[in-house]
């Protein structure tokens, strides 16, 4: 905050348009998927500069990624932010989720008595949340009209510069190379639990042999099981991303077990030179299955995805990585008494 603007119906915070450092460090949080789900801020009514009556209302999510991106694309500009609560849950998905709707912004519209301090009567909206605002309700509910802005922050000033309309490539949706690096740290940091977990438990199962349990061999085979698992995860949440438009198939689920499978390929040919066709062919399943779930997880994140793809995709993959996996494991458990 750089201070309060006075109006008819009292002081508004004024924020910065530039982020600093504390800002950065929460944003690089958020991005890596650390305590993501309280990074954010309180709702209500916002400004940047100094706003009169005739300024524009933007609307945004109270999740503060969100409302970083669009503040610091506002330089310059003086506009009101309305803020409405959901639930620190980014637009996108709280237009999904129902908590960013036509009821939510009614409430916030009248809470901060907004026919009060502007003189029209419209709210410009993130694209992004078309799908969960009705703008005739949101009209009835609080007499405001809902005018859908461009889908990225930074278009906002020109948008604003050409009385309120979007051209073509303010409405189209890109997943490019960056916007698709961004969104790895996010679902590598989530997975360590599973990794974890994992782990231990292929640890547990890799000293089993024909000396009924062997700590040596849970040790040299373990690291291997691990090595498998952090292998996979590179495959699914790191190589699949980088390489989906060039990667066979349109589902992701089939696109992680391409990648999985070379990857898988890679791994047991490099690491498990001295291993048997059946504990190669274990790891082989495991590689496959563990990087097709992850590149699934992808399904949610992207904007050419829907609700009814991602059950069709998940009731496609979810059998296949099962499949993968029972055989992996059953290889792998079944290897030492083969040697």
């Amino acid at each position: 905050m750089t201070g309060f603007t006075e109006t008819g119906n009292g002081a508004v915070p004024q924020v910065k348009t530039v982020l600093d450092f504390k800002d950065q460090l929460g944003t690089l949080r958020a991005r890596s998927g650390i305590a993501r789900n309280q990074y954010k801020l309180n709702p209500g009514l916002y400004c940047v500069g100094s706003p009169t009556p005739e300024s524009p209302v933007l609307v945004t999510a109270n999740y503060k990624l969100s409302f970083d991106a669009l503040r610091k694309e506002l330089t310059d500009l003086a506009v009101w932010i309305l803020v409405i609560d959901t639930r620190g849950i980014n637009v996108w998905c709280a237009a999904g989720k129902g908590t960013f709707s036509a009821n939510e912004i009614a409430l916030q519209v009248q809470r901060a008595g907004l026919e009060k301090i502007v003189s029209h009567r419209e709210l410009i909206l993130p694209q992004f949340a078309a799908s969960g605002v009705a703008a005739y309700q949101l009209k009835k509910k609080c007499g405001f009209k809902a005018i859908f802005g461009p889908l990225r922050a930074k278009d906002i000033p020109q948008f604003l510069q050409n009385s309120n309309k979007a051209d073509e490539k303010m409405r189209t949706v890109t997943f490019s190379f960056s916007e698709r690096l961004v969104l790895v740290p996010v679902e590598i940091v989530l997975v360590w639990k599973f990794f974890v977990l994992i782990t231990v438990i292929s640890f547990a199962i890799s000293g089993i042999g024909q000396e009924i349990y062997s700590l040596q061999t849970m040790l040299t085979r373990g690291l291997v099981a691990g090595g498998a698992t952090f292998s996979a995860i590179f495959a699914g949440a790191l190589l699949m991303p980088i390489l989906l438009p060039w990667l066979p198939g349109r589902q992701f689920w089939f696109k992680g077990a391409v990648v999985g499978a070379f990857s898988g390929l890679a791994y047991v040919l490099t690491i498990m030179t001295g291993a048997g066709i059946v504990e190669k062919a274990g790891i082989w399943f495991w590689i496959v299955a563990a990087s097709s779930y992850m590149a699934m997880n992808f399904t949610g994140a992207t904007p050419f995805t829907s609700l009814s793809g991602v059950e069709k995709e998940m009731r496609k993959g979810l059998p296949a990585q099962l499949i993968c996996t029972i055989a992996g494991l059953c290889l792998w458990i079944t290897a030492p008494f083969l040697g």
